[in-house]
């Protein structure tokens, strides 16, 4: 491992203000210092909870930094044991992982509105769509509480596994005088490239594979070639790409042999993104209601990106009688998106521009020439006398005519009905449904290098494809909430009910075959080839479940909780579709029982629990999918992995203990939780000997276990009538180790360039990373082979994506109406093999490789030993190459270095969020309608102040799920991003 220490409604406003009446609560239910929201929407006094839950509220959330579009990212460091990684892809994933991996899947938490399920899924490939987390709009959060382990999140059953993140949403409210309040809030923020996290490219050496070499002679340049290992510059003059470009005014000119003046990082352009809100609400004494709407639009670092979002909710509360009481909530999001970047490997710009680039390039020269032309006038032309680009396109032409395109619509409804049979019993019956439509096109624009395209995987020079994906959840819920003092000291409460839940996914795939037609006309009929049949895809599932809570209080001190849940899976066979789980908690008060006027606050608390998992839909009989058409003849192929009928549920035991103190009338505290968790019959595909007619099979398999410590302090130093000194802090370790594969050492996940791949290996912790690696003397010294190159080792495990800890710090002052906050996000550990950096380097792209190792290797002698241990003294290629042979003998080339050498660290330490505000005094504001002006200078991610991994952004993934983590391959650069608020309450 190498260490380095349009849209419906476009409300833009320049700055950003609210009008908001001044209001008084008149909702049933206050926000009462120390209740939070638990599963099910259930509301419990902080101080009862027997479990470990973490509660972000709404200006935690959104007042100290940008508005990124998605909620999920702006919980980085708030949470202690809440993994966040946030990729730059635009309008991409971010991934949340609580308390490690524990299935073999990746696994994200379960997301829940008010007590309602909605999915968090993610969908990302050649494109990063984004998760779907990102569909819900931060201005209607009051909070978000995060219920971290097994105990805490049971009740949600098989959905529970790796925790659940319950958001809660604002009530309307306003004076009890039939009058509205009115809101209006905007925010305008910008990004602009943070340079460490992009190449620095070296100017010594032009473009070319051979040293002096030059393909057509020495008076043109090599831009038939994607690598810079070419001659000198000297500044002679020569005949570069554009002199054949009849449109350009260097047609037919020469210019001197020297590096492009504009890198691609002047490909960039700065980002900005405006979210738009108007909310109407009213609160009386028997309902409240809230209305809003909110515009965003954003645009991407990455030309012609754009993203429209239009979000529209309401949310009602009706007390019918003293009784009967009921709740509406509805939300409605329509997205719009163009532009979104590629990821990957090939077609993507960002690994042209980090591993495959041409220094002799300027790229605003390739501007101009898509600008003056609309065409694809590549500098990599194959010759003086073929334009046919060799392997990359304008990245500008690429960038405006071979765009992707995406609509999505969300919606995600509820309507739940109270009746209070008694102060002591009440009814609830609820039905949620939460619906995702997207309509996904690409196109491949006429005259494009040619690439594998569409649903026949042919390599075309156009095309055009569409997908239209339908994603759709449906709730019912009935159960009675119960409380009763059965002594003046011990009461108990809880509730009993049951949950039907139907499931149902739809995917429809179509592509052109053999390009289009008529060049710009995107459409299916265009297509030159026979169109295949459509791929069409229906998933259905379906979960009955029956649950039970108890939690007794003995003297405002002793708590003991109880939960059981069965749930009938869809998906199971018959003999083992219906199964249990349950929890049992305990806390102790202990504050109350050693009073001391030092001690504000003092609990233990421990909890077992175990929580479970299903299988996904038609995982029990073998089903066939159509080969298409031959000779009239529709034909059907087996799947290359077997189902079982014989599954059964995944499960997860956890054991939990913890304390929480506060000193000082609060003004220090602490919450500290230790657990360990066993996770066991995976549902995982194992391969199986091609004998069977499969590649793989269906298993239970599997057993993972996860233990770690989590910490969160609250300070606040200094403290006096005016002046505030605020500290929050959070911090995580999690060990986890994969200790069973049924008898198979190592289950692969993933595989990337270079032979590297991520697994599931037996002994390690999830996510290995597998390659190859130096090979050591006995004496602790890398042995030379007889060519004079290190020799590499057979695969092995050569790091891994799981990090040592996480944590947060939060820095908050307030002077009268001056406030200044900042959070320093950290990650410690953790590895990421580096794709851009394997290439690059052999290309002869960055800085670093202006040496004679990049070269000329011939005079090179490696540092190492001999196989009997002698010290090296052999010249690489013994002192016998040419510029023919350079490229083949680089050490650190992608030929000859090991994995290794590529794998970093992918600690950081960041910056993460920063803002400063100002609030009007209430002097100035006296005696008019006006009650409140505050002024905001926010940013985000403004200095990665550590990292190990040189020219990108070690956090950068390639999209969501396991794919957030471990390969640095062809990433856009992090953005600084700094922004403005106005404030006005009146």
């Amino acid at each position: 491992m190498k260490k380095l220490t349009t849209s419906v409604l476009a409300v833009v406003l320049t700055s950003s203000f609210a009008l908001v009446n001044a209001q008084v609560d008149t909702t049933k239910t206050q926000d009462i210092e120390g209740v939070v929201v638990t599963a099910l929407g259930i509301k419990r006094e902080k101080k009862s909870l027997t479990y470990s839950s973490q509660e972000v509220k709404a200006d935690q959330i959104t007042k100290g930094t940008t508005n990124t579009g998605n909620v999920a990212s702006q919980l980085s460091g708030k949470v202690a044991g809440l993994q966040v990684n946030t990729n730059n892809n635009f309008g991409g994933s971010t991934n949340l992982v609580i308390r490690g991996y524990k299935s073999l899947n990746g696994g994200s938490p379960l997301i829940v509105i008010d007590g309602s399920p909605v999915s968090n899924s993610s969908l990302s490939g050649f494109y990063d769509y984004g998760n779907f987390l990102s569909d819900i709009n931060q201005e209607d959060i009051e909070s978000i509480n995060v219920l971290k382990g097994a105990a805490a999140s049971a009740l949600y059953g098989e959905r529970g596994l790796n925790g659940v993140i319950v958001i809660t949403t604002k009530n309307g409210r306003g004076k009890n005088d039939e009058t509205w309040g009115v809101t209006l809030s905007s925010s305008a923020n910008f990004g602009v490239i943070d340079k460490s996290t992009f190449p620095e490219y070296q100017t010594k050496y032009g473009g070319g594979y051979a040293g002096d070499d030059y393909n057509f002679g020495n008076q043109y340049t090599n831009y038939n070639d994607d690598a810079s290992l070419g001659p000198k510059y000297d500044g002679h003059q020569v005949y570069h790409w554009d002199s054949f470009d009849p449109s350009s005014p260097n047609y037919g000119k020469t210019r001197p042999y020297v590096a492009g003046a504009n890198t691609p990082i002047e490909f960039f352009d700065t980002s900005s993104n405006y979210a738009n809100t108007i909310s109407l609400e009213k609160g009386g004494d028997r309902s409240n209601i809230l209305l809003s709407y909110t515009n965003q639009m954003l645009s991407g670092i990455m030309p012609n990106s754009d993203l429209r979002k239009n979000t529209l909710s309401t949310k009602f509360n009706f007390d019918f009688t003293d009784k009967l009481s009921a709740s509406i909530y509805s939300s409605l999001t329509l997205q719009d998106t163009k532009g979104r970047n590629e990821t990957g490997y090939s077609d993507n710009l960002m690994s042209n521009f980090r591993q495959w680039w041409n220094t002799d390039v300027d790229i605003l020269q390739l501007r101009d020439a898509y600008m003056r032309t609309d065409q694809n006038i590549s500098w990599n032309r194959k010759s003086p006398t073929n334009a046919t680009p060799a392997y990359w396109d304008n990245p500008y032409f690429q960038r405006y005519q071979s765009y992707q395109s995406d609509d999505r619509t969300r919606t995600f409804s509820y309507a739940s009905t109270t009746y209070k049979f008694s102060k002591n019993v009440s009814a609830t019956a609820k039905l949620s449904y939460d619906l995702l439509s997207m309509l996904i096109e690409q196109r491949v624009a006429q005259g494009s290098v040619p690439r594998t395209f569409g649903a026949g995987n042919t390599n075309v020079t156009s095309g055009y494809s569409k997908q239209n994906i339908k994603q759709q959840e449906t709730n019912f819920d009935l159960f009675a909430n119960y409380n009763f003092d059965l002594t003046d000291n011990l009461d108990i409460s809880g509730l009993v009910g049951g949950n039907v839940r139907r499931n149902q996914y739809e995917s429809d795939y179509a592509s052109t075959e053999g390009g289009l037609v008529i060049p710009g006309l995107y459409s299916l009929s265009n297509s030159l080839g026979t169109v295949l049949p459509t791929s069409e895809t229906l998933n259905k599932s379906a979960t009955a479940s029956l649950f039970a809570t108890a939690s007794l209080g003995y003297m405002d001190t002793y708590f003991i909780d109880g939960t059981y849940r069965v749930d009938k899976s869809s998906t199971l066979p018959k003999e083992t579709n219906t199964y249990g789980y349950g929890s049992v908690a305990g806390s102790i008060v202990l504050s109350n029982l050693l009073k001391q006027d030092w001690l504000s606050f003092w609990k233990i608390r421990g909890n077992y629990a175990v929580v479970g998992g299903t299988a996904s839909p038609y995982q029990l009989k073998n089903t066939y999918g159509t080969l298409g058409n031959f000779a009239g003849v529709v034909l059907f192929d087996s799947p290359n992995t077997r189902a079982n009928s014989e599954l059964k549920p995944e499960r997860s035991k956890e054991v939990e203990v913890g304390m929480e103190m506060q000193f000082f009338k609060r003004r220090l505290g602490f919450d500290v939780t230790a657990y360990q968790t066993k996770t066991t019959d995976q549902i995982i595909s194992l391969p199986v000997s091609s004998g069977t007619g499969y590649a793989a099979t269906v298993f239970n398999a599997g057993r993972i276990d996860n233990k770690g410590i989590e910490v969160s302090l609250n300070a606040t130093p200094l403290k006096s009538q005016d002046f505030s000194w605020d500290v929050n802090l959070n911090w995580a370790k999690n060990v986890n180790e994969v200790i069973d594969l049924n008898g198979v050492d190592n289950y692969q996940l993933g595989a990337y360039q270079g032979g590297v791949t991520l697994n599931a290996t037996v002994g390690e912790a999830m996510g290995t990373l597998r390659g190859t690696d130096y090979t050591y003397h006995e004496n602790g010294q890398r042995i030379v082979r007889a060519n004079g190159l290190w020799q590499k080792s057979p695969i092995k495990v050569i790091g891994n994506i799981t990090p040592d800890w996480t944590g947060g710090v939060r820095n908050s002052f307030s002077y009268k109406g001056l406030s200044l906050s900042f959070l320093i996000d950290v990650q410690h550990g953790g590895d990421t093999f580096s794709t851009d950096l394997w290439y690059g380097y052999a290309g002869g792209l960055y800085a670093d490789t202006a040496g004679d190792e990049f070269r000329d290797p011939s005079g090179v002698v490696l540092p190492g030993v001999n196989a009997n241990g002698n010290p090296n003294t052999t010249e690489i290629g013994n002192g016998a190459l040419d510029s023919h042979s350079y490229y083949g003998y680089q050490a650190k080339g992608y030929g000859n270095a090991p994995n290794s050498e590529f794998v970093y660290d992918a600690s950081y330490v960041k910056l993460r969020e920063a803002s400063i505000s100002y609030s009007l005094p209430k002097s100035i504001l006296a005696g008019t309608f006006v009650q409140d002006v505050s002024l905001s200078l926010v940013g985000r991610n403004l200095w990665i102040i550590h990292k190990n991994l040189p020219y990108a952004d070690p956090e950068a993934g390639v999209g969501g799920g396991l794919r957030s983590r471990g390969n640095s391959i062809g990433i856009l650069p992090t953005t600084r991003d700094f922004g403005f608020n106005v404030n006005i309450k009146f």
